[in-house]
């Protein structure tokens, strides 16, 4: 595969990634802790959130900078000293002079305000107007987090360090958080069919390398995605609580599936080779999240051929998928019995043998592979 939309053995497709992921030559600010962090400080529900509103829906304009007063005093020229505990409406009161408003790093007192600040005027900057040029040179010398409210736009920036970022309208970003999370959904269904059919051809010993390599694909653009939504959840405050609750229940064991895949396929296995192919997942950018990429995190060359290569499991997955078993008691039962296979056909007496096992997780084992192999043994001739 290169260029075009893999198809899997089945039939079906897959496409491009939709929603918030589709344009890869836009880099979300978002994906910086620091940047998340201050868009999370100013989110919807929280004070100063209310007093942004209030500056905005007035009409007025404002720098804020939130840091240490002791480390920023060198920026200072003027001003008045307050040392007041913040509130949104004296925010909102001192956003009606013409100067910066200093709140402390913790957010809990207004500083001063009527600041004229003199940041180093040779540090480059792209903005146009005073205001947000200020604010982008106060935050390229200090480590404060500076908030920029434009007067004719009625627009919020914000920046941190050498990050730059431009607040949506909450009702925009909840419609486009919401079309991200119904194509989330339609992801979560398709990796859900491929899930079914790998363990279906896991059991028939009949799974060939392309088999994982599409399931692993699913499994990485799902987890992208929800990665988007969370970031815009943050963004949401408290405007995006039924968002998330709806995100954690459709896919808070993608991760978890993702990683007993790689433990499962890799082509050296163990621990330590698992956490190396998830690194090397998460680092592939999503449009070149392509089979020869992803032969290398699975340690497989560039030169093997998916479709004729056939794989066996470990058995790590299926086990995982058995209530009340632990994850040490799984990795022991895979290194003991040699992979699924020597799993499935094992006898209570060689189960019982395994440490950690005994009598009683013997049986639960046996029957909880019997009930895997019934629920996905029809679905190995389904059409996904």
């Amino acid at each position: 595969m290169q260029n075009d939309p893999k198809e899997d053995r089945a039939g079906s497709r897959i496409p491009p990634p939709l929603g918030l992921v589709r344009q890869p030559a836009r880099v979300d600010p978002r994906l910086d802790p620091k940047v998340l962090s201050a868009v999370g400080r100013i989110a919807p529900g929280t004070d100063l959130r209310q007093g942004i509103d209030d500056i905005i829906r007035s009409r007025e304009g404002a720098l804020i900078v939130i840091g240490e007063p002791s480390e920023l005093a060198f920026l200072f020229s003027g001003g008045i000293q307050l040392e007041q505990p913040f509130s949104s409406q004296l925010l909102y009161e001192l956003s009606k002079m013409d100067g910066a408003i200093i709140v402390n790093a913790s957010l809990t007192k207004l500083v001063h305000a009527n600041v004229q600040l003199m940041p180093d005027p040779t540090i480059p900057s792209s903005e146009t107007g005073t205001r947000h040029r200020t604010a982008e040179r106060v935050a390229k010398q200090t480590d404060a987090l500076v908030i920029s409210i434009s007067q004719q736009r009625e627009t919020v920036t914000v920046f941190v360090g050498h990050s730059r970022y431009q607040l949506d309208p909450i009702a925009d970003v909840l419609a486009k958080t919401n079309q991200a999370l119904g194509t989330l959904e339609t992801y979560r269904t398709r990796l859900e069919q491929v899930l079914t059919r790998l363990t279906a051809l896991e059991f028939q010993s009949a799974v060939m390398l392309d088999d994982v390599l599409v399931t692993l694909q699913r499994a990485e653009l799902t987890t992208r995605m929800a990665d988007e939504i969370e970031r815009a959840c943050v963004e949401l405050g408290e405007e995006g609580r039924l968002i998330r609750m709806q995100l954690e229940e459709l896919v808070a064991d993608v991760p978890d599936e993702k990683a007993a895949l790689v433990y499962d396929y890799h082509a050296d296995g163990g621990a330590e080779r698992t956490r190396e192919g998830l690194e090397a997942l998460a680092a592939i950018p999503y449009d070149q999240l392509l089979e020869f990429e992803l032969l290398a995190v699975l340690g497989f060359p560039a030169s093997v051929n998916p479709l004729d290569h056939a794989i066996v499991p470990r058995g790590y997955r299926v086990l995982s998928h058995i209530p009340r078993l632990p994850e040490a008691v799984v990795k022991r039962v895979v290194s003991s019995l040699g992979g699924l296979e020597g799993i499935v056909r094992a006898s209570q007496r060689e189960l019982e043998s395994v440490e950690g096992v005994g009598t009683v997780r013997a049986r639960e084992i046996r029957e909880g592979l019997r009930r895997l192999q019934e629920h996905n043994l029809v679905d190995r001739y389904l059409q996904i």
